[in-house]
């Protein structure tokens, strides 16, 4: 007996002295079997621990040449997945679907609600909600160039299941629908208005009578591969879609050589990075907004992943709202009135001509149109002011 005991209590010594190995803590997985996949894809999904039903869900779509466990390891998105409670769905293709390992953006198989690529996204969503009981009412889709395009045939496509996105160097829907008119969209400007692209979108599910997802754009002003004339015609398809001006309603300047330029009730964002090429914008780092890893198509400028996580409401709270339209106050001959040349052409006493303000009447000459330069106008008849800096 006494010997036993002695075993016992020697055993128990040990195992108190072994190395403490946590529980074996979430990762990307493959989902072996998520329905009908017409279009050959393959399912991957990540659910933090202790993830509760009810809770969002974000789906990726990588790049060419890319995969899902290297987008995964480099965007940004597990941070923010882990810190703020939902799930991920990433999407991959591969070089049966297409040569480089690309999404088939621009193939009408695959671009059309109920078929081919968009489908078995679709069906991965609808098995993510059923599978961790994900919110249907928040769901969301993200993608870099050839996903970023992607992303924009999901919003089109299935307007009904998506509540936002985000597209990152990405191309209009429906901008091109063979691969050499791919080609054409990728390295220039289509001719089209914003209502021809507008059209595009509402033709995509005729029967859609709700609202349309919200959408941000992300475009390197020194993208070569897809110029930045993709990222205004993004701008145009989504701001018709959204019934509101191409004329922005607030401006901002963030990190990273990135401006921020938001239309109607922050239904649409354009991100512009000045001298960024083709990629993802990633900012390594420990902040509460860096995120990423720096890789082939993930460029060290600003996480891309925060600002899109907030403007999808993942953060706890809602979504982040532009800056309020000034309120029109009349005027008469003689006031004098300083602000910023935003709030001057808001509020009638001026106009924006290519990203530059003037006076209204007088065309004096303003400086850039944001919320930042302010200038004091001095109403001298109907609809004519002056600068006036040192009156008021």
């Amino acid at each position: 007996m006494a010997t036993t005991l002695l075993s016992r209590t020697l055993a128990l010594l040990l195992l108190a002295l072994l190395p403490w190995t946590p529980a074996r803590a979430a990762s990307l997985s493959q989902v072996a079997s998520f329905g009908a996949n017409p279009g050959n894809l393959t399912m991957y999904a990540y659910r933090p621990d202790g993830l509760a039903s009810g809770r969002p869900l974000v789906v990726l779509l990588h790049g060419c040449t890319q995969n899902a466990a290297g987008y995964f390891a480099s965007s940004g998105w597990r941070k923010y997945a882990d810190q703020w409670g939902f799930a991920l769905v990433l999407a991959q293709t591969g070089s049966a679907n297409n040569s480089a390992g690309c999404f088939n953006w621009f193939q009408t198989g695959d671009t059309t609600r109920g078929q081919g690529e968009a489908a078995s996204i679709r069906n991965m969503v609808a098995h993510a909600v059923a599978a961790f009981g994900s919110d249907p009412a928040r769901v969301h889709v993200s993608g870099l160039s050839a996903g970023g395009a992607m992303t924009a045939v999901m919003l089109a496509t299935y307007p009904d299941v998506f509540a936002a996105g985000s597209i990152g160097a990405g191309l209009a829907y429906r901008c091109a629908t063979s691969l050499t008119q791919a080609s054409s969209c990728q390295y220039g400007p289509t001719s089209r208005t914003p209502r021809q692209w507008g059209d595009l979108v509402r033709g995509a599910h005729p029967g859609h009578a709700g609202p349309y997802p919200r959408v941000a754009i992300w475009q390197g002003q020194s993208d070569y591969t897809v110029v930045p004339a993709n990222g205004d015609q993004l701008r145009d398809q989504w701001t018709d879609v959204h019934g509101v001006s191409q004329t922005p309603t607030a401006t901002r300047s963030l990190t990273g050589g990135t401006t921020l330029t938001v239309y109607g009730d922050d239904d649409v964002r354009l991100y512009e990075i000045a001298g960024m090429g083709h990629g993802l914008p990633v900012d390594p780092g420990g902040a509460a907004d860096q995120c990423g890893a720096t890789a082939a198509y993930f460029l060290d400028t600003i996480c891309s992943a925060y600002h899109d996580a907030r403007f999808f409401g993942l953060d706890g709270g809602a979504p982040p709202t532009p800056t309020p339209t000034p309120t029109v106050t009349p005027t008469v001959p003689g006031t004098c009135v300083r602000a910023s040349n935003y709030a001057h052409t808001t509020a009638g006493r001026a106009y924006q001509s290519n990203g530059y303000t003037y006076a209204n009447g007088s065309n004096d000459p303003m400086g850039l149109w944001n919320t930042f330069i302010t200038h004091g106008l001095r109403q001298t008849g109907p609809d004519h002011w002056v600068l006036a800096d040192g009156e008021c």
